[in-house]
């Protein structure tokens, strides 16, 4: 029998669930003669029960965004070595964008699977033939480590993606590494390996976002959630603002910015210190006349591994766990059978919610 951590390492995902089936937004965008107030109707929101939007405001406000200079935090002199590195993020770019402007029937070739996962070109975390959909299409890969993809999913569409896709993801997970290895000092965490172990997995979600010029105030692109992973790295692929993030009960835009990739807290990492870093609740909202594409990296642990408080943390100080302890598979299993609901994978995981 091969030890533990071998079996960790051999641990590969299996029969997590999928979501159901939902129309091709796209193609429904691209048809508004076709779109009736009852095909439309499923995809729109109560806008009186929405949350106000805070107006764009200064980068020295309080409720800003901080932008983190990653390559100053990690070594000055090696600046221009990232910059190059990243230029991968043009190539990404471009081959994400030309992939969502495929023929739809080569993207139905990718489609999500039964049983899947979230894996294929489609939607996730519908549940339920009644609830309200997101005004969007999304295209879902394992990328990391390389054993886990499923490559029968990977178009062959623009014939430079799976190259700029590798590329990418390889640069992003380590990005997404030497932030955890840096949240750990921050946090007392001796061993950094407590932490960076939940970058060893990644998942990379494409969205594409037409335009709604009919309801674009009462459409949502992506329903109000926590990321119930490690840490996101958005790259916001197009110029087009609809990203925002819930801040003091109003709802924050986060401006695309050239280069940048913007950094998510995730449920998991909100797990694993025990509530000392909290995960951010966001949306997407969608243009009247704009299409908009983004590019999500997940990280969370490799299967075959658990979830819960560390002892640094939870541990010291007569702190009690907050969380409760789980298995990576119980816990996606858990993530893909519910919708996106603000924090609810987190009232899920509270010992006392």
């Amino acid at each position: 029998m091969a030890p533990p951590q071998q079996q960790q390492q051999l641990a590969k995902p299996r029969n997590l669930g999928s979501s159901l089936p939902v129309p091709n937004v796209q193609d429904l965008a691209a048809r508004p003669g076709d779109l009736s107030p009852s095909v439309l109707g499923r995809y729109l929101r109560d806008t009186d029960a929405a949350p106000a939007v805070v107006p764009a405001i200064g980068a020295d406000d309080d409720d800003s965004v901080p932008v983190v200079d990653l390559a100053r935090l990690l070594d000055p002199e090696h600046a221009d070595e990232e910059a190059a590195r990243l230029r991968v993020v043009d190539d990404v770019k471009e081959d994400v964008k030309g992939f969502f402007h495929l023929p739809l029937a080569e993207k139905r070739a990718l489609a999500q699977e039964p049983g899947g996962g979230a894996q294929g070109y489609g939607q996730a975390f519908v549940v339920s033939e009644d609830q309200k959909l997101d005004w969007a299409d999304m295209y879902f890969l394992y990328t990391q480590p390389p054993e886990y993809r499923e490559l029968k999913f990977w178009t062959l569409g623009p014939p430079t993606f799976r190259d700029s896709m590798e590329r990418y993801s390889a640069e992003v997970q380590r990005v997404a590494t030497d932030l955890l290895r840096i949240m750990a000092k921050n946090l007392g965490v001796e061993h950094a390996e407590k932490m960076t172990r939940i970058a060893e997995w990644q998942g990379m979600r494409m969205n594409y976002y037409p335009p709604c010029p009919p309801a674009h105030d009462k459409v949502l692109g992506l329903s109000p959630h926590s990321d119930p992973v490690g840490l996101t790295l958005l790259l916001q692929v197009s110029p087009v603002a609809g990203l925002q993030i819930r801040r003091k009960g109003g709802w924050i835009p986060v401006a695309p910015l050239p280069g940048a990739l913007v950094a998510n807290v995730g449920d998991v990492i909100e797990v694993l210190t025990n509530g000392s870093y909290k995960s951010i609740e966001h949306r997407a909202v969608v243009s009247a006349c704009e299409e908009r594409v983004s590019v999500a990296a997940f990280h969370s642990a490799r299967f075959g591994g658990v979830y819960g408080p560390l002892e640094e943390i939870a541990g010291g100080c007569g702190e009690a766990p907050r969380y409760k302890t789980a298995s990576v598979e119980d816990y996606v299993k858990l993530v893909l059978s519910s919708k996106l609901d603000g924090k609810s994978i987190m009232d899920a995981m509270k010992i006392n919610p």
